[in-house]
Protein backbone atom coordinates (compact mmCIF):
# COMPACT_ATOMS: atom_id res chain seq x y z
CA UNK A 1 0.00 0.00 0.00
CA UNK A 2 1.08 3.57 -0.51
CA UNK A 3 1.11 6.37 2.03
CA UNK A 4 -0.70 8.86 -0.20
CA UNK A 5 -3.05 9.95 2.56
CA UNK A 6 -1.49 12.96 4.25
CA UNK A 7 -2.42 13.21 7.90
CA UNK A 8 -3.05 16.53 9.59
CA UNK A 9 -3.53 16.81 13.33
CA UNK A 10 -4.68 20.02 14.94
CA UNK A 11 -1.87 21.18 17.25
CA UNK A 12 0.79 18.75 15.92
CA UNK A 13 3.32 19.46 13.16
CA UNK A 14 5.99 16.94 14.25
CA UNK A 15 6.81 14.87 11.11
CA UNK A 16 7.47 11.67 13.10
CA UNK A 17 4.00 11.72 14.64
CA UNK A 18 2.33 12.45 11.29
CA UNK A 19 4.38 9.72 9.59
CA UNK A 20 3.39 7.22 12.31
CA UNK A 21 -0.27 7.57 11.36
CA UNK A 22 0.40 7.68 7.60
CA UNK A 23 2.43 4.46 7.60
CA UNK A 24 0.05 2.75 10.04
CA UNK A 25 -3.00 3.51 7.90
CA UNK A 26 -1.18 2.41 4.74
CA UNK A 27 -0.28 -0.93 6.32
CA UNK A 28 3.45 -0.11 6.03
CA UNK A 29 4.22 -1.58 9.43
CA UNK A 30 7.99 -1.83 8.85
CA UNK A 31 7.92 1.92 8.19
CA UNK A 32 5.91 2.53 11.34
CA UNK A 33 8.34 0.45 13.42
CA UNK A 34 11.32 2.29 11.88
CA UNK A 35 10.10 5.49 13.57
CA UNK A 36 10.90 3.96 16.97
CA UNK A 37 14.26 4.05 18.72
CA UNK A 38 16.10 0.69 18.69
CA UNK A 39 14.73 -0.06 22.16
CA UNK A 40 11.45 1.82 21.65
CA UNK A 41 8.32 0.42 23.28
CA UNK A 42 4.72 0.28 22.08
CA UNK A 43 2.01 -0.24 24.71
CA UNK A 44 -1.13 -1.39 22.86
CA UNK A 45 -4.49 -1.69 24.64
CA UNK A 46 -4.85 -4.92 26.64
CA UNK A 47 -1.16 -5.83 26.04
CA UNK A 48 2.16 -5.48 27.81
CA UNK A 49 4.94 -3.46 26.20
CA UNK A 50 6.24 -4.55 22.80
CA UNK A 51 9.98 -3.73 22.73
CA UNK A 52 12.13 -3.12 19.66
CA UNK A 53 11.46 -2.33 16.01
CA UNK A 54 11.22 -5.96 14.86
CA UNK A 55 8.77 -6.94 17.57
CA UNK A 56 6.68 -3.81 16.95
CA UNK A 57 6.52 -4.50 13.20
CA UNK A 58 5.53 -8.13 13.85
CA UNK A 59 2.84 -7.07 16.32
CA UNK A 60 1.39 -4.48 13.94
CA UNK A 61 1.38 -6.96 11.07
CA UNK A 62 -0.51 -9.45 13.23
CA UNK A 63 -2.93 -7.10 15.01
CA UNK A 64 -3.40 -3.91 12.97
CA UNK A 65 -4.07 -5.15 9.45
CA UNK A 66 -7.60 -3.74 9.17
CA UNK A 67 -7.40 -0.84 11.62
CA UNK A 68 -7.45 2.78 10.48
CA UNK A 69 -6.46 5.60 12.80
CA UNK A 70 -8.06 9.02 12.53
CA UNK A 71 -6.10 11.39 14.79
CA UNK A 72 -7.92 14.65 15.38
CA UNK A 73 -5.98 16.90 17.73
CA UNK A 74 -2.85 16.88 19.82
CA UNK A 75 -0.92 18.62 22.55
CA UNK A 76 2.87 19.01 22.66
CA UNK A 77 4.85 19.12 25.93
CA UNK A 78 8.57 19.33 26.59
CA UNK A 79 9.43 16.80 29.32
CA UNK A 80 13.10 17.68 29.66
CA UNK A 81 16.02 18.66 27.47
CA UNK A 82 16.09 15.24 25.82
CA UNK A 83 12.41 14.31 25.51
CA UNK A 84 9.16 15.67 24.13
CA UNK A 85 5.67 14.30 24.60
CA UNK A 86 2.72 14.39 22.22
CA UNK A 87 -0.78 13.48 23.32
CA UNK A 88 -3.06 12.83 20.36
CA UNK A 89 -6.77 12.05 20.46
CA UNK A 90 -8.94 10.66 17.71
CA UNK A 91 -10.67 7.48 16.59
CA UNK A 92 -9.64 4.02 15.50
CA UNK A 93 -11.93 2.11 13.18
CA UNK A 94 -12.17 -1.49 12.10
CA UNK A 95 -14.74 -3.15 9.89
CA UNK A 96 -16.81 -3.91 12.99
CA UNK A 97 -16.35 -0.98 15.40
CA UNK A 98 -15.17 2.55 16.01
CA UNK A 99 -13.67 3.71 19.29
CA UNK A 100 -12.18 6.92 20.66
CA UNK A 101 -8.44 6.62 21.29
CA UNK A 102 -5.65 8.55 22.99
CA UNK A 103 -2.08 8.03 21.81
CA UNK A 104 0.73 9.21 24.08
CA UNK A 105 4.09 9.50 22.31
CA UNK A 106 7.47 10.27 23.87
CA UNK A 107 10.25 11.24 21.45
CA UNK A 108 13.98 11.49 22.11
CA UNK A 109 16.16 14.34 20.85
CA UNK A 110 16.83 12.37 17.64
CA UNK A 111 13.07 12.54 16.94
CA UNK A 112 12.64 8.79 17.43
CA UNK A 113 9.70 7.34 19.32
CA UNK A 114 10.87 6.10 22.73
CA UNK A 115 7.39 4.93 23.65
CA UNK A 116 3.80 5.15 22.60
CA UNK A 117 0.86 4.19 24.77
CA UNK A 118 -2.43 3.54 23.07
CA UNK A 119 -5.46 3.92 25.30
CA UNK A 120 -9.05 3.22 24.33
CA UNK A 121 -11.38 5.92 25.62
CA UNK A 122 -14.52 3.92 26.22
CA UNK A 123 -16.81 2.94 29.04
CA UNK A 124 -16.30 -0.47 30.70
CA UNK A 125 -19.40 -1.73 28.88
CA UNK A 126 -18.03 -0.58 25.51
CA UNK A 127 -14.67 -2.22 26.25
CA UNK A 128 -16.34 -5.52 27.17
CA UNK A 129 -18.26 -5.45 23.90
CA UNK A 130 -14.97 -5.01 22.00
CA UNK A 131 -13.46 -8.13 23.56
CA UNK A 132 -16.23 -10.42 22.29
Amino acid sequence: METNQKITIEGVVEPVILRYFETLNAGEFQGTAALFADDGVMYPPFESGIVGRGAIADYLQRESENIKAFPHQGIFTTLDIDQTQFQVTGKAETSWCSVNVKWLFILNRQQQIISTKIKLLASPEELLALRR
